[in-house]
């Protein structure tokens, strides 16, 4: 599976670089045509660059003065480039090729021979499936974020209204976005009843370290465990080797519905490792719950709640259900 996805992407990467060296002779064209004297500095700029490789083959002894010369006579060439564009109200990178990851130039690979993040992302979302995640965070993230849909009013027992309750979490929330790359231990434990916004902000987490360049895994438990069920017992085993791999590697993983899926013996020992090995390997973690701390302690081990209660910080949504709002 990892070795098919791999090749279908680099074919994709590969039409991806050619379709942006295409607009940028498109561009270059536009601009000579405009302005001729642009293309004949152009190539007075590639001419110099060969003349002076010839120059250094022939007299290697002596290529210091030809580089030197090169250099200054290039220098001129753009810095009167640069006049006629500014002139004509033209972007100096106009005629640059745009790419979409500019880390690894559509390539998908880093100098050093490391997958980019790009590529990583690519590769989690295609062996996940997550076009449907994709499209949420399209539509829910920090910009199309509401704070005025909760009410600023208090609610049954609880100290703060639940706009400053969510004014707090999302401040938390924005703080775990920006010290991502700190290895402060920090996870985070959404829970409340459905309908308080715990999936918008586990959306607007994703989508802004997707920004990032960060590799994000955004699945139910109940999905998660039927990954892990497939690896262990199922017949093609590589077929989920990498899916399941992941869950320990992506640089986040979001376990939404914490406490849908079926518990017993096998599910709370499978998401104890999980938990615990990104927990020993400064991997960061998110859980969504609609179950309380107190009902979590009752579904899972010991050992479960003790390190979720451990190593995470809760964080309460209450307040009216915003499907109505």
């Amino acid at each position: 599976m990892y070795k098919d996805i791999l090749k279908e992407l680099s074919i994709e990467y590969e039409r991806k670089r050619d379709r942006q060296i295409e607009e940028q002779r498109i561009r270059k064209e536009k601009v000579y045509t405009k302005i001729p004297a642009i293309k004949r500095i152009d190539e007075e700029i590639f001419k110099t660059g060969l003349s002076m490789s010839k120059h250094i083959l022939g007299n290697p002894n002596s290529y210091k003065e030809i580089v030197e010369k090169a250099r200054k006579d290039i220098e001129k060439l753009k810095m009167e480039k640069a006049y006629l564009m500014t002139e004509s109200n033209i972007p100096m990178d106009y005629m640059d090729i745009k790419y979409e990851c500019n880390t690894c130039k559509d390539t998908g690979y880093l100098e050093n021979g490391y997958q980019c993040n790009c590529l990583k992302q690519a590769l989690v979302s295609r062996a996940y499936k997550m076009s449907n995640v994709e499209n949420m965070i399209k539509k829910e993230n920090f910009k199309s974020f509401n704070i005025n849909l909760f009410k600023d009013e208090p609610f049954e027992n609880e100290v703060m209204t639940p706009r400053e309750n969510m004014i707090d979490i999302v401040g938390i929330a924005e703080g775990f976005i920006s010290n991502f790359n700190e290895n402060n231990g920090q996870n985070l434990l959404f829970y409340g009843m459905t309908g308080l916004g715990k999936t918008f902000l586990c959306n607007c987490i994703a989508k802004s370290l997707l920004d990032k360049g960060k590799t994000v895994i955004y699945q139910t438990a109940f999905t998660i465990l039927e990954i892990i069920e497939r690896h262990r017992f199922g017949k093609d085993v590589k077929d989920t080797d990498y899916q399941y791999n992941l869950l320990f590697e992506a640089d986040l993983l979001i376990i939404d519905d914490l406490g849908t899926e079926v518990a017993n013996t096998f599910t709370n020992a499978e998401i104890f490792n999980i938990v615990n090995t990104r927990i020993l390997g400064g991997k960061k973690t998110i859980i969504s719950t609609n179950l309380t701390p107190k009902e979590i302690s009752e579904i899972y081990t010991e050992r479960v709640f003790s390190r979720i209660l451990d190593k995470f910080l809760p964080l309460k949504f209450y307040g009216h259900d915003l499907r109505w709002e």
